[in-house]
This record gives structure tokens, C-alpha cells and sequence, in this order.
């Protein structure tokens, strides 16, 4: 029969261990708190709390020491985290855990999930905005499966730690190891209704936090390319970066100072580092704010571009693709893209591609 007092010792220690942060996992904490207290817990695992009794101790603790200073905490944590999440928004982030649920405890992190097939994009994403982070792998096995993690690590006024999945993996439902239950988690507009529901003396700008200065969002989007391997048959040129800078460098020189249509060529095929399955949809999520009506026109509907010529266009669509005024512009780009599939041409790199668009820019400006 369980022995109730030795479970509840159990519980409060491994809670002490937790909340002083010698530990961060529950599963290491209650064996070696049942260790201490002389238990051998492989032959007696009835007697070992479930993580929901440790947590409600850590709890007990977290009120006992930190008073009102821990609901101070816990609203600039959620503000945070909120200011972190419309950073990293074309990775579709999710808070999960103890900010979310309200059972912080002193130097809880952070936890938000990101959804993407290139980690080195969210790296590049963080660089912009100027946050020092380590990335970390981590090796779980558990009843005899073995699991990586890719987590990211930062720091703000908070701990952060990002859990970054594969794109494919946003609907996905991940269950709880304190409750067994699907985990709570909030989106972006589920936070900040959250958020005003429960603390509704702060008022939540509907703006971005930062001012985004597109260039080096642009920067940062195209260099994971170099990394997305491209079907051999219809780009034997190679990686996606490769294919991107050679339809900027064949813009530049049959389209003279358009800037738009070159920024287009260039940018076209960004969303392949973020999701392969829809890359047009997330190139556009990830450069929301940055593009001109008719660059977002030109990119949103390049594929289109490629059904139209290739006659598989439902009709309707077809009408209204020619009906606009940037048709034409959209069939060059549809050309562009078409011959950016050579071997062993010489292509500029990133910068000087980013640099030639200042460039434009400014000309622009001063001309007017």
C-alpha cells in the first residue's frame, strides 16, 4: 500500500530541488529526492508523486517566497513572451507552459514553440534583431525511443527557450507530462486576448514592437536558402539561394532601374526555407510589411505565372491574372525564373544584392 506522508516528502523535495533550479526536469527530480530520502523508487514507483503534486508544491513555494512580486513577474513574462512571438511570427510561435498557465516559479523560462524546416532561419532572424543565442540538441529517450529537440536559447529581461518543429507539425497536438492531456498553448491574437482578459489594466498595442528595416529582414530570409536542395529536374543549377541570385542578376540587367520587379526576382523563393509544402504563402507571411503592392502581387503569384504558360489555369483564374495591371510584369518574372537554372554561373552574393537595392532606393530619393 502507498505510503501518503513518504509520497508528499517526496513531492515537497523534489518541488525544493525544482524551484531552486538544481533540477528542470520532474522526472530526475522526484527519483533523486526519493534517493535522498532512502527510497528505492525501481522497486517501489507507486510511492513517487505525479508531476502534477510536485508542481502544485512548487507553487506552494513560489507564494510563500515571492509574494505579489511573482504576479508582477508573471505579466512582464507574458509581455514578453508576446514581444518575442510578433519577432518570430512567420514561425508560426505557440506559448506553452508555465508563463501561459500562470504556475511560474523564480526563473521559470519562457517556453514557445516555432514551426519550421530551417533552424538556421530563426538564427538569422534573432541576429537582426541583435539577440545573443545558443542552440542546443538535445537527446531524450524515453520507454526505449530515442527523440532530438532543437532548442534555441536567449535572453531578454527573461530566460526564453524556443522549441523549434518541423513546419508539418503546427497542428499537432503535444501532450502534457504533468497532466497527460493535450498542452495548453496560445497564438499570438490567443495571448493578447489572454492577456487583456487577465490583466486588463495594460493596454496592448495592436503595432509591431519594433520598426522592421526590410533589407536586413530580406538579408536574413535569403541565406537559409543555400541550404534547400532543389529537385534536379526542374533546377539542376542547384540550391534555392543559388537559383534566387541568378534571377536577381538576370533582373538587373534586362530590367534596369525597376527596382520592384528586381526585388521580386530576388526574393521569390524565400518561403522554401520556412515551408517546402507552400512556400509562396510563407515567403509572403515572413515579408509581410516589407513589400510594395506590386512586389507582393509579382511573388504571390509566380506559380500562378507557371500554370498560366503551361496551360493548367482554371479559367476564371486566368481571367483575373490577365486582367491585372502587372500581368506583364509577372509573365517577365515568370521568364526570369524560368532561365535562373544554369550551372556554374557567376552570381553576386547576398550583400551585394541587398546593397545594389539600397542603392535604387536612395537614387529614388534623391531624384525626387
Amino acid at each position: 500500500m502507498p505510503n501518503s506522508k513518504l509520497r508528499r516528502q517526496i513531492a515537497r523535495l523534489a518541488a525544493q530541488l525544482m524551484y531552486e533550479r538544481s533540477e528542470s526536469e520532474y522526472y530526475t527530480a522526484k527519483r533523486k529526492a526519493a534517493s535522498r530520502l532512502g527510497l528505492n523508487f525501481r522497486h517501489n514507483p507507486q510511492e513517487l508523486p505525479a508531476n502534477r503534486e510536485i508542481r502544485e508544491e512548487v507553487q506552494a513555494l513560489a507564494r510563500m517566497h515571492e509574494g505579489d512580486q511573482r504576479d508582477d513577474d508573471l505579466l512582464e513574462m507574458r509581455l514578453t513572451g508576446l514581444r518575442i512571438m510578433r519577432l518570430l511570427k512567420s514561425f508560426e510561435p505557440r506559448m506553452i507552459g508555465s508563463v501561459l498557465t500562470g504556475h511560474v516559479r523564480k526563473g521559470s523560462d519562457i517556453d514557445i514553440h516555432l514551426f519550421t524546416d530551417s533552424v538556421s532561419a530563426v538564427g538569422e532572424t534573432l541576429d537582426r534583431f541583435g539577440f545573443e543565442h545558443v542552440v542546443e540538441r538535445k537527446r531524450i529517450i524515453k520507454h526505449a525511443e530515442e527523440r532530438i529537440f532543437t532548442h534555441i536559447h536567449l535572453h531578454d529581461r527573461f530566460d526564453i527557450e524556443l522549441t523549434v518543429y518541423p513546419r508539418d507539425k503546427v497542428g499537432y497536438r503535444f501532450k502534457s507530462s504533468i497532466t497527460g492531456k493535450s498542452i495548453e498553448r496560445a497564438s499570438i491574437p490567443v495571448l493578447i486576448a489572454m492577456i487583456r482578459e487577465k490583466h486588463p489594466q495594460v493596454d496592448i498595442p495592436d503595432d509591431e514592437p519594433e520598426a522592421i528595416d526590410r533589407y536586413l529582414l530580406w538579408s536574413a530570409l535569403l541565406k537559409p536558402l543555400e541550404d534547400v536542395k532543389q529537385n534536379p529536374q526542374w533546377h539542376p543549377e542547384g540550391d534555392a539561394l543559388y537559383h534566387s541570385l541568378q534571377a536577381f542578376e538576370l533582373a538587373r540587367d534586362e530590367c534596369g532601374y525597376d527596382a520592384e520587379l528586381i526585388t521580386a526576382a530576388l526574393l521569390h523563393d524565400v518561403g522554401k526555407a520556412i515551408d517546402r509544402h507552400d512556400h509562396v504563402a510563407a515567403g509572403l507571411d515572413a515579408l509581410d510589411g516589407t513589400l510594395t503592392d506590386r512586389e507582393t502581387f509579382l511573388i504571390a503569384h509566380h506559380m500562378d505565372a507557371q500554370a498560366y504558360t503551361q496551360k493548367t489555369l482554371g479559367h476564371r483564374a486566368k481571367c483575373r491574372l490577365a486582367a491585372s495591371p502587372w500581368f506583364d510584369d509577372l509573365m517577365t518574372l515568370r521568364d526570369i525564373d524560368n532561365r535562373a537554372r544554369q550551372r556554374g554561373v557567376e552570381v553576386c552574393t547576398i550583400d551585394e544584392a541587398i546593397d545594389y537595392l539600397r542603392n535604387l532606393e536612395s537614387n529614388e530619393d534623391w531624384n525626387d
